[in-house]
């Protein structure tokens, strides 16, 4: 009777424990991301920190046999919802070609984005046609997509593996556009712990790797003051190379403030004339 219960015993514990196993396993699947989730809170973590944004940019186009120009410009940003409307207002103090210029992008996550143009030269302010989005930013190797973001329904993606990136584990996603796009694949290292893109391949109708994304410097930037505020990981450097030309755009975030209590009415093509001073000081 005692080796009865004994065997009765060690069967229940058994099947405890493979009750267990199965629950953590079927806990594990539940909690896993799907690519799409990734993506998506890939593009939260890269353009969607904090309620609004004001950043000072140094831009630098650097041409195969080492010559630069430079662009300085200050960058606004608001939410209208997370990961939803949200508008950009662009500034360029530098160089005296582009002085006093603004970009401004209306974004629709649903729909085409409305951008405009604001060329003082000849007192202009032009709507960027939304074919335009994959032309070149400003002469640099960033597209005006780049700048704003795509629409994660844009694309397909899969998750191809994980793998570390410079000792940080990553989610490696597959991206191919639904329709004809600036690349006809992309594949993402995005970092699992904050979701930034840490590096991006585009490639080309050959299959050609042409255009390679990197995160180069990630700084956690407060939203307001005193310990008690929260803190963003914020990609303060990155890069953009044209592999096929060997032309490369290095972007610095000089300073980067979160939470400022941008209005929605900020952003209007009359602020793209006259910006307030507080913008771009």
């Amino acid at each position: 009777m005692k080796m009865k219960r004994t065997i009765l015993g060690a069967a229940a514990m058994t099947l405890l424990i493979g009750c267990l196993v199965f629950a953590k396993e079927a806990t594990g699947k539940a909690e896993q991301l799907s690519p799409v989730r990734i993506i998506e809170n890939s593009q939260l973590a890269f353009y969607y920190q904090g309620d609004d944004l004001k950043a000072q940019v140094v831009m630098e186009l650097i041409a195969p046999g080492g010559g630069k120009r430079t662009r300085v410009m200050t960058m606004l940003r608001r939410n209208e919802t997370e990961g939803g409307n949200q508008k950009y207002f662009i500034y360029f103090h530098k160089p005296g070609d582009v002085r006093r210029m603004t970009f401004m992008v209306w974004k629709y996550p649903a729909k085409e984005d409305e951008r405009w143009i604001f060329v003082p030269a000849v007192d202009l302010i032009k709507r960027i046609a939304a074919d335009d989005k994959r032309s070149s930013f400003v002469g640099s190797d960033f597209t005006y997509e780049d700048v704003s973001g795509r629409d994660v329904a844009s694309d397909v993606h899969r998750l191809l593996r994980t793998e570390k990136l410079e000792n940080l584990d990553c989610y490696v996603i597959g991206s191919i556009p639904e329709e004809p796009a600036g690349y006809t694949k992309r594949l993402s290292w995005i970092d699992k712990k904050t979701f930034l893109p840490l590096k991006e391949e585009y490639y080309d109708a050959q299959n050609e790797l042409f255009r390679l994304f990197t995160a180069d410097k990630i700084k956690d930037i407060k939203a307001g003051k005193g310990a008690a505020g929260k803190a963003f990981p914020t990609v303060m450097r990155r890069t953009m190379k044209n592999l096929k030309t060997g032309h490369r755009t290095e972007v610095v975030y000089t300073s980067v403030s979160y939470n400022l209590g941008l209005k929605d009415k900020d952003f209007s093509e009359r602020h793209m004339r006259r910006p307030p001073r507080s913008w771009i000081r």
